[in-house]
């Protein structure tokens, strides 16, 4: 059995239309936007064209049943179709259409599954809201609380906007599933990274999924005269910042592993006058690592070190933390059988962490959870540049039909 390839390129060519900006390319369609909602009647649709069975739940994640034979744990395969702004056409979509292609070609042959087969595409997955909801409400992570104090970055509650477009958002709480009503989680994605496209593999097969905090980090010290303050008696915000950008490969060195990574990619130097000297220097701080231990290291050493340079400098140092996601190992038994169905395709693949957080990340705390990915052509993601050979998306699609099959199979 194959995927049909011109089926798969229809969708994700279809799909990108939708949220298209003529004048940079890039799409934008953000959760709970009009184009959210306009992608997700546009999968509903696709859905019912394929003759299997199509829902929403309360979190507005969009779902396809194919209906096995017995009422044993189901597999869930899928990802998102929300994007960031100026967004590229595969982040996400990918793991959706691939995952109803799958169910289509089964279907198509007329084989029925032991085990059901649900599509299952996530909500705010990309973050304008905090990221994961869909998943997290799946998970049951979702509250009251966390309902009416999500905003974006415009200060837009998800509540509002979610009532904006016709959901009641405390139905959210009603989309939690048990953990015993699912077998596994799948979900193929664009690595977003150069790894697989600098070794030529049509496929990865990632065994983890980067766990990460993020800080927001005040540097405050006194604004003065940039001609009039000498330099051995200022207290220099941005001096604490550039100390402390030198000091991240030296922890990381340290502190870290070969899978560990940290970014200041966000920096604001106030009163931000050419000729005063920087009384307040704001930052972001995301660090990222497979092991837990390795994380709580890397916190306790970049605080140490922001401490000692805040004293060094005559600064004050204090930071906020802005989110965590544990890191989660990947299901041995699926990892091994997507592995396997790629050497049985003649694929080769190349075993991988993921560097990015994904709805798999979150489903892992509840069920078995595996990931497939495809090259990302140079590397590139979250641009209009974005891109995979239809070659590579293929393979990817075949391995993961088979896996389906097999996982689906009732053993």
């Amino acid at each position: 059995m194959r995927v049909d390839l011109e089926r798969i390129k229809a969708d994700i060519l279809e799909l990108a239309q939708i949220g298209r900006c003529d004048e940079d390319r890039g799409i934008y369609r953000m959760a709970f936007t009009d184009a959210d909602m306009e992608g997700k009647r546009w999968l509903a649709s696709r859905i019912r064209d394929a003759e299997l069975d199509q829902s929403q739940d309360g979190a507005a994640n969009v779902s396809g049943v194919l209906a096995g034979a017995t009422d044993l744990p189901r597999i869930l395969v899928g990802s998102h179709i929300d994007t960031v702004p100026c967004a590229g056409a595969l982040d996400g979509t990918l793991g959706v259409v691939v995952g109803l292609e799958c169910l289509r070609r089964i279907r198509e042959t007329g084989y029925v599954p032991e085990r059901t087969l649900e599509l299952i595409a996530f909500s705010d997955e990309e973050g304008r809201f905090g990221g994961m909801f869909g998943s997290q409400s799946v998970c049951g992570q979702i509250n009251p609380e966390l309902l009416a104090t999500k905003t974006d970055t415009s200060g837009i509650r998800l509540f509002d906007e979610m009532q904006r477009q016709g959901y009641d958002p405390l139905a959210a709480l009603d989309a939690a599933r048990a953990a015993e009503s699912i077998e596994c989680y799948v979900e193929l994605h664009i690595e977003q990274g150069p790894v697989l496209d600098s070794l030529h593999k049509q496929l990865g097969v990632v065994d983890e999924i980067t766990g990460l905090f993020t800080w927001s980090v005040r540097l405050r010290g006194e604004a003065n005269h940039a001609g009039t303050t000498p330099m051995n008696m200022r207290k220099d915000a941005f001096m604490g910042l550039a100390d402390f950008a030198h000091e991240v490969p030296r922890i990381l060195d340290e502190n870290g592993s070969d899978r560990s990574r940290a970014t200041i990619g966000k920096a604001q130097i106030l009163p931000g006058a050419t000729n005063t000297v920087a009384g307040l220097v704001e930052f972001s701080l995301d660090v990222r690592d497979t092991s837990d231990v390795v994380l709580e290291e890397l916190a306790a050493a970049f605080r140490k070190a922001l401490s000692a340079i805040a004293r060094r400098r005559d600064l004050m140092f204090e930071f906020d933390q802005k989110s965590f996601i544990d890191p989660i190992h990947c299901s041995p038994d699926v990892v091994n059988q997507i592995a396997s169905q790629a050497d049985r395709l003649g694929l080769d693949a190349h075993r991988m962490p993921s560097g990015a957080a994904h709805d798999a990340q979150i489903m892992g705390g509840l069920v078995p959870v595996g990931m497939i990915f495809v090259p990302s052509k140079n590397g590139q993601s979250h641009s209009p540049a974005e891109w995979t050979a239809w070659s590579d998306i293929e393979a990817g699609a075949n391995v993961m039909l088979h896996t389906l099959l097999n996982l689906s199979s009732g053993r």
